[in-house]
């Protein structure tokens, strides 16, 4: 099988994309949630960018922050907080990206 996306509007402010991984699900959730795993994958290679910062408290009510960029220029953060952590099953977090804007919900 191959990763499969699919992406369904459910309102105007509901989108629905679902990516599916030919993968363990465990080793999909470590990928997720191991900071070095993070580090591999989680930013655009492709424009030069990496993933210089990730500090990830990764249980219910916990947080993060990632700090994206290239050595020596302004770096893109993102931050939040983890709502739900079911071990190699489910992982719900928010996705807030500045103090005064508004928040994503990931699930």
């Amino acid at each position: 099988m191959k990763n499969r996306t699919t992406v369904e509007r459910k309102s105007a402010r509901e989108l629905i994309v679902t990516r599916t991984f030919d993968a363990p699900a465990r080793l999909v959730f470590e990928a997720w949630t191991k900071p070095e795993l993070l580090k591999q994958w989680w930013a655009p290679k492709s424009m030069g960018i990496s993933l210089l910062s990730c500090d990830a408290d990764v249980r219910a009510g916990g947080r993060y922050r990632f700090e994206l960029g290239q050595e020596g220029s302004k770096r893109m953060v993102f931050f939040g907080r983890y709502v739900e952590v079911i071990p190699h099953s489910r992982l719900v977090w928010t996705n807030d990206e500045s103090d005064e804007g508004a928040v994503t919900k990931v699930t």
